[in-house]
């Protein structure tokens, strides 16, 4: 599914294009930081296929074992270090996103990453349930209008919770 949305965008934006995803799927361990199910890491690796040729040139992720799981494939793969960003501080990391040019991932949370591609853009983003773990949302900035486009991808099929 590709939804296309046009806007301008509330701060005054670099040219960049923004990767949103949520954590690949997590164990339901009763922790507060889980890693991430077998099925979570084979999603995390497709992910990093996915992504190989998009020119990543940062990635950033919360500092929980579940969202650096996530994003460690592709950081593997291109050579990056993953920068940590507070989810608790979505407006204040959207301030910094908006000053830095090129491509770049943001792995993130069920509740957070709707939210973020909403500021980003400017166009309104729908909640995101609990068990979904197929979002992707690209947000491009040019000359500071945004684009939005809503993926669904790599579906796994499968009970997350038994890997």
């Amino acid at each position: 599914m590709l939804l296309l949305y046009f806007s301008s965008a509330k701060f005054a934006f670099a040219d960049s294009t923004y990767y949103l995803v949520r954590h690949a799927e997590k164990q339901k361990d009763g922790t507060q930081d889980p890693a991430l199910t077998h099925q979570g890491e084979k999603r995390a690796e497709l992910l990093a296929k996915q992504l190989s040729l998009a020119d990543i040139v940062k990635i950033y992720s919360t500092d929980y074992k579940r969202t650096q799981a996530t994003a460690k494939p592709l950081a593997d793969l291109l050579g990056l270090e993953i920068a940590p960003y507070d989810p608790r501080q979505l407006k204040e990391f959207a301030k910094t996103l908006s000053q830095e040019d090129g491509n770049i991932l943001i792995v993130g949370h069920s509740n957070t990453t709707p939210v973020l591609a909403e500021i980003l853009s400017g166009i309104a983003v729908d909640s995101m349930e609990e068990t979904e773990y197929e979002n992707l949302y690209q947000v491009v900035i040019i000359d500071g209008k945004a684009r939005l486009s809503h993926f669904r991808i790599f579906p796994m099929g499968g009970d997350s919770s038994s890997n």
